[in-house]
């Protein structure tokens, strides 16, 4: 039994969804260059779902459904008041949260493909009202109910600070969001698929995608990125700090991806995001020492950025909580995540793997009197 660890390199289904092919990333055939400079969010949503870009009918008429979805029960924001607020992590309040949701939808269970993608439509729709709830009831804040008149990424950033964003800031997280919707068959992605070919239920496919995603080495690393830039300090530090962990060979998180050998095409973009953003809030020094950073680890390990690298500072130019990061990296990729729940549905086969065994041999059972 030949055994791949990590199962890197094996190709385990079928999808028309995305593909990751020579260093170049598409959603349904559309380079990501493209759609990170031209589209919004809910475009990608839609070519997710339906394969196909919307007509503008179309693209209202789910900009309409999310709307009529993003209410969040009652009973939910009374729970994220009951968690532990100065411990818990918001992807564990995320977690914990949207399986709640479950329990209020009364077609939870239901299978027709209207009814599983009705429920897609409610979790992208109720994401942002979660995460934007949860950071301010933590602060002793009520929650701001989004507005009709603004786009997903406005209305997110809306809901979180109760403030109108710039078109700066909404294009930014606009891109961030178009960059992060999809990555192929990810590690939360496969989560999500292997949960629900099972033929459970879309609430739990989103719940075990969300475990997955919180691991530092998946949709954890834009945390630790801003973690790492903080404990630097000042380009002036960066040399003896680079220098330092690699001579421990220690990980510097941000850099590298397995399914990547020339570098992520998504890292560009919130490069200048990133640029334009530390600069107009009077805080280059974020940008600059992601450059040199870069520099060191490219020059030494020849291992160029990924798209949490540059988010870290986009996000934190943003005025967003550090350990929001994450979570909003599940509010952009749960559009990926059903996208693939419902794919996974329409030709479904129970995804069962088998493991090449390595422990002892053939033994017998000796009576506990005699051990």
């Amino acid at each position: 039994m030949s055994v791949t660890r990590g199962l890197e390199g094996v190709v385990a289904t079928t999808s028309s969804i995305s593909s990751i092919i020579d260093d170049t990333l598409t959603y349904v055939g559309y380079d990501i260059d493209d759609l990170a400079e031209n589209a919004s969010f809910e475009e990608v949503i839609y070519l997710l779902w339906h394969r196909k870009l919307p007509t503008k009918a179309q693209l209202e008429e789910l900009r309409d459904q999310l709307s009529a979805e993003a209410g969040l029960p009652q009973e939910v924001l009374d729970h994220f008041k009951m968690y532990p607020i100065k411990s818990v992590h918001p992807m564990a309040a995320l977690r914990t949260a949207v399986s709640l949701l479950g329990l209020y939808d009364d077609e939870a269970d239901e299978m027709s493909q209207e009814s599983n993608y009705m429920k897609a439509v409610r979790l992208q729709a109720k994401i942002p009202a979660l995460i934007t709830a949860f950071a301010r009831i933590r602060k002793g804040l009520e929650p701001i109910a989004p507005r009709k008149d603004l786009g997903f990424a406005a209305n997110f950033l809306y809901m979180l600070t109760g403030n109108e964003p710039e078109p700066i800031a909404i294009e930014a997280f606009n891109k961030a969001l178009v960059l992060h919707a999809d990555h192929e068959l990810n590690a939360s992605t496969f989560t999500a698929r292997v949960c629900v070919a099972t033929l459970s239920d879309v609430y739990s496919g989103v719940t075990a995608a969300i475990g997955a995603l919180k691991g530092p080495l998946h949709g954890g690393a834009n945390e630790a990125v801003m973690k790492m830039l903080s404990e630097i300090g000042s380009p002036d530090n960066v040399e003896a700090y680079v220098r330092g962990k690699l001579d421990n060979k220690e990980k510097i998180m941000g850099f590298g991806h397995r399914v990547y050998r020339k570098g992520d095409p998504r890292a560009k973009h919130l490069r200048e995001m990133s640029r334009k953003l530390t600069g107009l809030t009077g805080e280059p020094h974020w940008y600059d020492m992601s450059v040199k950073i870069e520099e060191i680890v490219t020059s030494e390990k020849n291992l160029p950025p990924n798209v949490d690298f540059y988010s870290a500072s986009v996000y934190h130019s943003l005025g967003i909580d550090h350990d929001l990061f994450t979570p909003i990296f599940a509010l952009s990729r749960v559009s990926g995540w059903l996208a693939h729940i419902l794919e996974q549905y329409d030709n479904n086969r129970l995804i069962r793997p088998r493991a090449d065994y390595t422990g002892p041999g053939m033994q017998k059972y000796i009576p506990i009197s005699a051990r």
